[in-house]
């Protein structure tokens, strides 16, 4: 059975990707929902993405993560088919995957998978050399995750609270409370969900019996305008975004509202700060040059530091790459719940984890096979 009306409350902590994912899924589920955050407003952190790609894992075996992205894709393009503006906000393009070091490649049953090897002419249509191994992902396409968020925290029943610096939690009665540093209280609800990627470790630190092993991971976009590319250019540029070593995506509006072309993302682990370097472009100057040679030749000079803009932000993760999510304890510490530690992976994985929070938190049948939802379940740190 649900739990009673009266405890289908919920506070959120953090209003990015995963938090407001789950506000969602709850708050379409009949619960009321208060999200707090410390950034001001939307996009502050890693889902200030400007531009991201939902495209699926693959591996010969079609291992559990290939299994479990795939699943999260169909659950964000639904999401943003329902709630976005295409050609705006986001686009089913298709990706194709430049298989470098022939590093993906497909299990032997893939007619339920909407990935095939590249044909010529989407392997030409890159740009790329003929015979470069490359795969075709026909379910997948570019998103602005910002857009996503704002969408998912207008949800009836979802209330935000930012510039909300939550410092600790704690067990009071039949409900959890969250305060601040100076310990005035923040909000109180029977069910609370630690949404809020690596600043969830402290608050779960003075909590005995739980190792959630999450860990920071810093990555930097490089992007520029398309009015600024010259025809030579503009002529190498692919019709669909290309995967690989990185991501290439062109034809996107940026934040500022131009269409722009966006290259990246740099991986640095265990760094806990976002600065936009100098270096990470040149990083991603070389990303380009791996993954489409014939275009990064010519854009080498779009990555000069007059014409360059940068984004960066923290992701959280986790050794196994894959998030935590659910209820972590529930019988010592009941009504706490996780969705984090989704990597590089947000945009492809947290409408799936806000929508397992939803069903679990409201006794629902799971939208994975309970064989593949347990690979997710936090309780497995505990």
């Amino acid at each position: 059975m649900s739990p009673p009306p009266d405890t289908r409350q919920a506070l959120v902590i953090g209003a990015g990707l995963s938090g407001s994912a789950v506000a969602h899924s709850l708050a379409v589920r009949g619960w009321t929902v208060t999200v707090l955050d410390r950034a001001p407003g939307v996009g502050a952190g890693a889902s200030g993405l400007p531009a991201g790609l939902a495209a699926p894992h693959v591996s010969p075996d079609d291992n559990v993560l290939s299994r479990i992205t795939r699943a999260g894709v169909q659950a964000t393009l639904q999401r943003a088919q329902a709630l976005l503006h295409r050609g705006t906000d986001w686009a089913l393009t298709g990706v194709l995957e430049h298989n470098l070091a022939g590093k993906r490649k497909l299990p032997a049953d893939t007619t339920d998978h909407h990935s095939t090897p590249a044909s010529a002419a989407q392997v030409a249509a890159a740009g790329l050399p003929p015979g470069t191994p490359a795969l075709w992902h026909a379910q997948a396409g570019w998103i602005r995750p910002r857009q996503l968020v704002a969408a998912q925290l207008q949800t009836p029943g979802v209330q935000v609270r930012w510039g909300q610096q939550v410092q600790g939690i704690e067990r009071r009665g039949d409900a959890w409370a969250v305060t601040d540093a100076q310990g005035q209280t923040l909000g109180q609800a029977p069910w609370l969900v630690l949404a809020s990627a690596f600043d969830s470790l402290a608050l779960l630190r003075p909590l005995p019996g739980l190792s959630v092993p999450l860990n920071p991971l810093r990555g930097q976009v490089s992007f520029g305008h398309m009015a600024d590319l010259k025809d030579a250019q503009r002529q190498l540029l692919p019709p669909f975004p290309v995967n690989g070593h990185g991501s290439f995506i062109s034809g996107v509006p940026t934040s500022e509202g131009p269409l722009g072309w966006f290259i990246g993302a740099t991986f640095e682990r265990n760094c806990e700060q976002a600065p936009v370097r100098t270096q990470d472009h040149a990083a991603n100057q070389e990303r380009l040059a791996t993954l489409l040679p014939a275009l990064g030749q010519a854009m080498a000079g779009e990555f000069e530091p007059q014409h360059v803009h940068g984004w960066a932000g923290l992701r959280c993760t986790l050794p196994n790459r894959l998030p935590a999510v659910g209820p972590l304890d529930p019988l010592r510490w009941p009504g706490l719940c996780l969705s984090t530690g989704m990597g590089a992976r947000g945009i492809s994985l947290a409408v799936l984890c806000g929508e397992l929070t939803g069903a679990w938190l409201s006794q629902e049948t799971l939208p994975l096979p309970p064989a593949l939802a347990k690979h997710l379940a936090a309780d497995r740190f505990v």
